[in-house]
């Protein structure tokens, strides 16, 4: 299995490369900022699943949402190759943290 903050890691590098095309095809300062925002905290939540730390899955599901629902509408509008990129990471990181997060909540319980 793998590290659950691993593919934090991954999504924030991932955002910061989408953020930073953004910027070099359009001129998007606010792609830029807001890729490198979410590679941001992607990486402060797999510092925080990584060292055990409270809410790391919290804070990567609200990423992961976030980036869904800002790319998702347009990902399907205009059918933008970036967008649909960056819409799918948040689906996968909603998805995945979802269910770390229930999977620790249930191991809690026992």
């Amino acid at each position: 299995m793998v590290a659950n903050h691993i593919p934090a890691y991954v999504l924030g590098g991932l955002c910061a490369v989408g953020g930073t095309m953004g910027y070099v095809k359009g001129k998007s300062v606010p792609s830029l900022v807001a890729g490198m925002t979410c590679a941001g905290l992607y990486a402060l939540a797999g510092t925080r699943l990584a060292a055990k730390a409270s809410f790391g899955a919290e804070i990567a599901i609200a990423v992961s949402v976030l980036l869904l629902v800002m790319m998702g509408p347009k990902a399907v509008s205009k059918r933008a190759p970036v967008a649909i990129v960056m819409s799918s990471l948040g689906l996968v990181g909603t998805v995945f943290y979802v269910s770390v997060l229930l999977a620790a909540n249930k191991i809690k319980k026992n």
